[in-house]
């Protein structure tokens, strides 16, 4: 039975809720008009359809694309290319480009497609090409928003894609797999980390046999090798997928005589009720592998995969650590995964639906593992939402990436250098698993956070606050956001301005209070509130009265000076805490 539904308006703390981890983040009007919504309401905004194509990256050194028209005539350098790339992914997260009406569900599709990133995921320096990357999002951006695509357009349909994607292949070494030489770090990913998994971290039983993982064991993996075999890089990105229209790999030798892939019989093991998977007869080529009897082996190792149910449950425990909390006890598993996985085969094994069900969910937004609320600030920002979801929340613009493109990369160099000394090393993680956060059992988001990257992370907040920063800085401008979205009776009165600004600053919070005797301690507390207080207008103390002082100067429109120190100093601490990093 599908999970069961949230009823009634979203009120603005599940407003922030679902924006904040459905999305790269929200303006203050956002979350404001989503807070009168219902779930249903509020989703059917998010997953709205006739989203744009993204317009391709300009290479300053051409003036024009690069990606499709493959220009190689006095072209960037490919490591240039990778980070113009890179930029190019952060201004598609900050809606760059796209009509404000369409700029939230475009920030949910690329949230869509950074997930599909940290599942199948992609190392820039082992794949080594721009262009590689490029169409391997486009491709996760065919298939983010799959609800009313056709039926071959799922997340089983899009492994069968990835296995022969041109960064697949050179991110796992398909391109050396061939006949006679099986190489098998494609398959054995492709069952540990990309499909059905080896079970629910912390619950497997000790292994008693190398050879064994559980739920597949090593005579898969060579035999799954064989099915993936005889596939090249293709250089020249003119081989089209046919559905997708997309480059893909190529077969070794030509398409009528696939001479690389093996063409023998493969046997799997009972963990597969010892199916076998061999060559379709009338796809041959006098007996000879062909480019189509190769494609058809690899739907049938997929189509094999995805008919065990521990397959659809492994995908499903990806999503819900992905948007909801890392933690999933065997309770839990059994319960909420275990619908989440129903959903998912019951649609075809489609992503959108899965999602719209849970955003939508009571489980959602009010407990995860039995504790009320647990839900709400329980997941580390990772570098990459802390700073997209700021820029988002205070509508900083960035340099246009087409008609300036040499600053738009200056400045997005920027934020991707400030996202590696947070310990976010974009399409660069560790190892081909993916970055810790989504899947390193047990510590996850909790790998976000050092002392020295928490120090990066307030040094980030704190040079963007600053008025100091050269002329044409991007940056918070505190005075004007308060001018411009706080009321003036709110603004006027510090603590009022305080609580206020917590709502949106730390929206997991509610029932603000000054008052410890009225504190629940459920939230920030009146302690916490009063530590802001203090950092606004008390640490310095000018004034024998800070508050009424503050109130004159805000109430009167003087003392500019003051009242900017005074906000940023407000912003500064704020923005630095603790309660900032969750969400």
């Amino acid at each position: 039975m599908p999970l069961p539904p949230l009823t009634g308006p979203l009120g603005y703390k599940r407003a922030a809720h679902l924006l904040h981890r459905a999305s790269f983040g929200a303006t203050k009007e956002q979350v404001d008009t989503f807070a009168t919504l219902t779930a249903p309401q509020a989703v059917a905004q998010l997953f709205a359809a006739g989203l744009p194509t993204p317009e391709l990256p300009i290479d300053p050194e051409t003036g024009s694309e690069w990606f499709v028209s493959g220009t190689t005539d006095a072209n960037s350098g490919e490591l240039e290319l990778q980070q113009y790339f890179k930029a190019w992914l952060l201004a598609q997260m900050l809606s760059s480009r796209v009509p404000a009406s369409q700029a939230l569900a475009y920030s949910v599709r690329e949230k869509v497609i950074f997930l599909l990133h940290t599942i199948l995921t992609a190392i820039s320096s082992k794949i080594d090409s721009s262009r590689a990357l490029y169409f391997q999002d486009q491709l996760f951006r065919q298939f983010a928003f799959d609800k009313t695509a056709g039926p071959l357009v799922n997340f089983k349909e899009l492994t069968k894609k990835i296995s022969v994607d041109n960064a697949m292949l050179r991110l796992l070494d398909g391109n050396l797999n061939v006949k006679g030489s099986v190489n098998e770090n494609y398959a054995r990913e492709l069952l540990e980390l990309y499909s059905i998994g080896r079970g629910l971290e912390g619950t497997l039983p000790p292994v008693t046999d190398p050879g064994d993982y559980f739920l597949f064991r090593e005579q898969d993996v060579q035999a799954a090798a064989k099915v993936l075999s005889g596939w090249d890089f293709d250089a020249t990105f003119a081989n089209l997928d046919p559905d997708t229209q997309l480059p893909r790999g190529r077969v070794r030798g030509s398409t009528t005589n696939a001479s690389g892939h093996d063409n023998s019989v493969k046997q799997f093991s009972d963990r597969f009720a010892n199916a076998t998977i061999q060559p379709d007869p009338l796809l041959l080529n006098n007996g000879n592998a062909t480019e189509a009897s190769a494609r058809d082996e690899i739907d049938q190792l997929i189509e094999l995969i995805y008919a065990k149910p521990e397959t659809a449950r492994n995908i499903c425990r990806r999503i819900y650590r992905f948007y909801v909390y890392h933690d999933i006890p065997p309770t839990l598993d059994n319960t909420i995964i275990a619908e989440m996985a129903a959903t998912f085969a019951a649609n075809g094994y489609k992503l959108q639906p899965v999602l719209e069900e849970l955003f939508q969910s009571q489980h959602f937004y009010e407990a995860a593992n039995g504790n009320q609320d647990d839900n709400f600030g329980a997941i580390i920002k990772s570098p990459l939402d802390l700073i997209i979801g700021t820029y988002r929340l205070f509508e900083l613009t960035i340099p246009d990436y087409i008609s300036n493109a040499t600053t738009f990369y200056e400045h997005t160099g920027g934020l991707l250098r400030a996202m590696e000394l947070m310990g976010h090393h974009f399409y660069e993680p560790f190892d081909v698993a993916g970055y810790d956060a989504y899947h390193q059992y047990p510590i996850y988001h909790r790998s976000w956070i050092s002392t020295n990257y928490l120090t990066r992370r307030y040094e980030f907040i704190r040079e963007l606050v600053s008025s100091n920063m050269m002329p044409g800085t991007v940056r918070i401008d505190a005075a004007n956001f308060v001018r411009t979205k706080i009321s003036t009776a709110e603004a006027t009165n510090a603590r009022l301005l305080v609580i206020e600004l917590a709502r949106y600053f730390h929206p997991q919070h509610e029932n603000l209070t000054f008052d410890p005797a009225m504190d629940d301690n459920a939230g920030l507390t009146a302690e916490r509130l009063n530590y802001f207080l203090t950092a606004f207008i008390k640490s310095p103390q000018i004034d024998p009265d800070p508050e009424a002082a503050w109130a004159s100067r805000w109430g009167n429109q003087v003392d500019p000076d003051t009242t900017t120190r005074q906000l940023e100093n407000l912003f500064n601490a704020m923005l630095q805490s603790p309660e900032y990093q969750l969400f």
